[in-house]
């Protein structure tokens, strides 16, 4: 009598218990939607993490935002979920599109992306070619307009989807 008791108490308890949300999984993504000018042919060129054609960082166009992240990185870690929040709604009105560097192989890149519930395009710095165009230290988030220009960069941690949209507002001129 005492283990059906015990078994009915466990059930009930293990019924009542709080379950986490399963994060989103990730996925990586073609950078082939990645706006560019197709007339620039030269500069620091990125290959795309899915293998598709990269591109050269001086060919991006926006409004864009890039955010420059390493796998390694416990403050990029930290920022992941505002940029997940913060892309679910703004696709389709402000390209999201981020950069892994220094980093050990594409593939510790991918299992960042997929970990992490990034679902949009990433580019990869294979030889650290970045450094000397972004600086050194990461994060860092620029935010790109139309002619391919940084209207601003967030230099550290973005601390949440909001401070993103407002950013993004003031910087690109795009209502999220």
């Amino acid at each position: 009598m005492k283990k059906i008791f015990f078994l009915i108490l466990v059930l009930l308890l293990s019924g009542c218990s709080k379950t986490e949300p399963a994060a989103q999984r990730g996925e990586v993504v073609s950078c082939a939607s990645v706006t560019r000018d197709e007339s620039v042919v030269k500069g620091i060129d990125l290959e795309c993490v899915d293998g598709s054609p990269g591109a050269f960082i001086e060919s991006l166009r926006g409004p864009m935002i890039l955010n420059i992240w390493g796998s390694w990185c416990t403050t990029c870690l930290e920022e992941m979920p505002e940029f997940v929040s913060f892309y679910s709604k703004a696709k389709g009105k402000v390209q999201l599109v981020g950069v892994a560097v220094e980093e050990a192989s594409p593939e510790n890149s991918k299992k960042f992306i997929e970990k992490q519930g990034m679902t949009w395009p990433n580019y990869y710095d294979r030889d650290n070619k970045t450094r000397g165009y972004f600086g050194m230290g990461v994060p860092v988030t620029w935010f790109i307009d139309a002619s391919g220009n940084a209207a601003y960069a967030k230099i550290g941690v973005i601390k949440s989807a909001s401070e993103l949209v407002a950013l993004t507002e003031k910087y690109l001129g795009v209502k999220i």
